[in-house]
């Protein structure tokens, strides 16, 4: 949903008090994302509760998610790219346009997401015989980082980001092993192909990815994160940092399923790597 083009289609059909709001957010959006309800309300000269009502009417539920809803609606932006991003943007435009972009999704990622799921899934990497973690292009840097993150929790752990390795990975995969796919999109055929064959093998398959997609339909357990970030047109950017977070809370449900002495293991294997650092300065 686009706020601001919604907000201009229906501008003739709102109240006198709608109108104040609606002018003020069509002349700075980007101040907006900023303001709070009172200074919103300040300036189009009308009550609080009105505003409220203002962002309900958009199918909003209340001012915090109309905000959220308005950062994604900043632009259509450059292809390639971000969506938020403008040809003659500055520096300073830019990195605003980015980081507010991402916090936004992020907050989208973080309702979307089912913690009923997310406890499935811990259930099944704890229990875990062998964890492999596949992705492709900007997902396979993120299958790399939870190689990174299990690494270290005395697990066998796979990754590859070659789509054969990844298939003959798959092939010898049995009961007991479970396979983590990252894919944004869903549509990339060679993952879907290499979560087939796992399910076939008899592995679980959990996917990163959207619900309704060609490799949701290939997994045991989904998770996903909505972004709303089409990476078929634009640089992925927001939905890489998604699935960094769920990687950090995977890991991080992990290590509290496993307990006290687990947690006194990975303190060990801290401490081992003090003596490859400099002294902290004061």
């Amino acid at each position: 949903m686009n706020i601001i083009e919604k907000i201009t289609n229906e501008f003739d059909t709102f109240s006198k008090s709608e109108r104040k709001v609606a002018e003020v957010i069509l002349a700075s959006p980007a101040t907006v994302i900023h303001a709070s309800i009172a200074s919103l309300a300040k300036q189009a000269k009308i009550s609080e509760p009105t505003v409220n009502r203002f962002c309900r009417r958009l199918d909003t539920k209340g001012y915090p998610d109309f905000k959220l809803h308005l950062a994604q609606s900043l632009a259509n932006g450059t292809p390639y790219v971000n969506r938020h991003v403008d040809e003659n943007d500055t520096a300073e435009e830019y990195t605003t346009k980015i980081f507010e972009s991402t916090i936004a999704n992020l907050e989208m990622a973080r309702k979307s997401l089912d913690t009923n799921m997310i406890n499935r899934a811990v259930d099944v990497l704890t229990q875990a015989n062998k964890i492999s973690f596949f992705g492709l292009g900007a997902s396979a840097v993120v299958a790399h980082d939870a190689q990174n993150k299990f690494f270290r929790f005395n697990v066998p752990v796979i990754y590859f980001d070659d789509v054969l390795m990844q298939r003959m990975s798959s092939i010898n995969s049995t009961q007991g092993d479970v396979v983590v796919l990252f894919s944004h999109t869903g549509r990339t055929k060679p993952l879907v192909e290499v979560a087939h064959i796992a399910r076939e093998n008899d592995a679980i398959v959990i996917g990163v990815t959207d619900a309704n997609t060609p490799l949701a339909k290939e997994c045991n357990i989904v998770l996903s994160p909505t972004v709303s970030e089409d990476t078929d047109l634009y640089m992925p950017m927001a939905s890489r940092i998604a699935q960094l977070t769920l990687v950090d809370i995977l890991a991080t449900g992990f290590t509290l399923r496993r307990g006290s002495k687990f947690r006194d293991n990975l303190k060990k294997v801290k401490d081992s790597l003090r003596s490859s650092r400099f002294e902290r300065k004061e």
